[in-house]
């Protein structure tokens, strides 16, 4: 092959090696970054660009689609010292990949290790009982927290989740215990004031049946003592109606007597008459 040509299949390739080097077709969701001499130059939008061959270097791929960031468990100590396994996922979005890449070393790690740090701190401040029940209070102090920090890196923070706010083992174990003794305590006092509104219902019965009990003896009385008058009044100085009365009681008194199993030796007078007038007061 003579010399000539071959310079000229050389200067060829080496055209067509330097066009390919100069062209650079970016897909779709993603940015390159571009360094000249080792410095950043520019970045490269998705579609076909344009740089300078041998001097122009693509460095960097990054995407500019949403990154899921999953941010490891921790263990959290709340205000009243309870522990609290926390964990959470982040949703962030590149928007500038230069500083992202040259702002930090590792933004991924960085963001992780942000929002942990964040976390932590903000649990730190509530009680157990609120960091339970507040996972929407939670999110919202954590994306506040993190958006300004990772904003310097070109990092805009899409939303931030509190996937798991759990109490460790040995406090799960504490609460139960802690709980079965609220219940405890509970029964306790439902007993208590149930002996306790027994023991007043009975009182009260008790008072009731007394005074009506007193009342009745009070009607009986007064019931006893007008037919004493009423007997008084009629009788006058007879004496015969009285002993036909009390002849009658003692005739019935007999023979319940008679018919009771557990019959008894009574003595009953015998001179009713003479009885009836030592009653009233006659000799």
């Amino acid at each position: 092959m003579e010399p000539g040509l071959l310079i000229t299949f050389a200067i060829a390739a080496f055209v067509i090696v330097t066009a390919l080097k100069g062209v650079r077709q970016v897909p779709q969701g993603y940015k390159w970054v571009v360094q000249r001499l080792g410095k950043f130059s520019s970045s490269l939008n998705p579609g076909l660009n344009f740089i300078i061959p041998y001097i122009d270097v693509v460095a960097y791929k990054i995407t500019t689609k949403d990154i899921v960031l999953d941010i490891p468990s921790q263990e959290v100590i709340t205000k009243d010292n309870a522990v609290l396994i926390t964990n959470a996922v982040a949703y962030i979005n590149i928007i500038a990949p230069e500083k992202a890449v040259y702002g930090v070393e590792d933004y991924v790690i960085a963001i992780q290790t942000l929002v942990q740090t964040s976390l932590r701190s903000i649990v730190g401040e509530m009680t157990l009982d609120d960091a339970l029940s507040s996972r929407e209070h939670i999110k919202a102090k954590l994306k506040t927290a993190i958006s300004d920090d990772i904003a310097d890196w070109g990092i805009t923070l899409k939303t931030v989740e509190i996937q798991d706010v759990n109490p460790s083992s040995t406090m799960q174990q504490a609460m139960e215990e802690q709980a079965a003794a609220e219940r405890a305590r509970r029964a306790t006092v439902t007993r208590a004031d149930g002996d306790k509104q027994a023991a007043i219902l009975k009182a009260e019965g008790e008072l009731e049946a007394s005074k009506r009990e007193a009342e009745a003896q009070v009607i009986l009385a007064k019931a006893s003592q007008r037919a004493i008058q009423l007997v008084t009044e009629a009788i006058g100085e007879k004496e015969m109606p009285v002993v036909y009365l009390l002849g009658e009681k003692y005739i019935g008194s007999l023979q319940a007597l008679s018919q009771s199993e557990n019959a008894k030796s009574v003595v009953f007078p015998a001179d009713i008459p003479g009885a009836i007038q030592g009653m009233m007061g006659k000799k």
